[in-house]
């Protein structure tokens, strides 16, 4: 015997259940399934109302599952496209920026580990940090080993 269709509901509280997603995100894996006389929008907003789908849950559970391996601007790139911005990205941005440097020491401590005696592997170390989403002061610091002891 063949299960019957899941609502719209279900399939986002299915979802959700899985992990946090933004508004945005969830808005475009429901309308996939959204039949004619289904509200996307009043069921998003119904769940935001019961609190199952919160914007700011969805931004910290993002930068927990990125900040070990990517720079700010990868993670604030990343938010902007999953429809996080205002006030609340301008705060996540300020708190980003404090870790910055400790989280690059991280990731280049685990990558390379020395600092780099001649300019090939200097570059390589820096266009490996940069890529990840590293502002170039905050690249420098940890490349010329300044922070390395603090």
């Amino acid at each position: 015997m063949r299960t019957p269709p899941l609502s719209l509901k279900a399939r986002a509280l299915r979802y959700l259940s899985m992990r946090e997603h933004s508004r945005l995100e969830l808005a475009r894996k429901l309308s996939k399934y959204a039949e004619e006389g289904d509200d996307v929008d009043a069921l998003l907003d119904l769940l935001e109302k019961n609190n199952w789908l919160s914007q700011e849950r969805f931004s910290e559970a993002l930068i927990h599952r990125r900040a070990a391996r990517y720079g700010n601007s990868r993670i604030v790139a990343e938010l902007q496209s999953h429809g996080v911005n205002g006030e609340a990205l301008q705060e996540l941005k300020s708190n980003l920026a404090d870790t910055e440097i400790e989280r690059a020491r991280d990731i280049w401590q685990r990558k390379f580990g020395i600092v780099a005696n001649d300019p090939q592997d200097r570059h390589k170390q820096i266009r490996f940090l940069l890529q990840r989403g590293f502002s170039q002061r905050t690249v420098q610091k940890v490349i010329k080993g300044a922070d390395l002891d603090d």
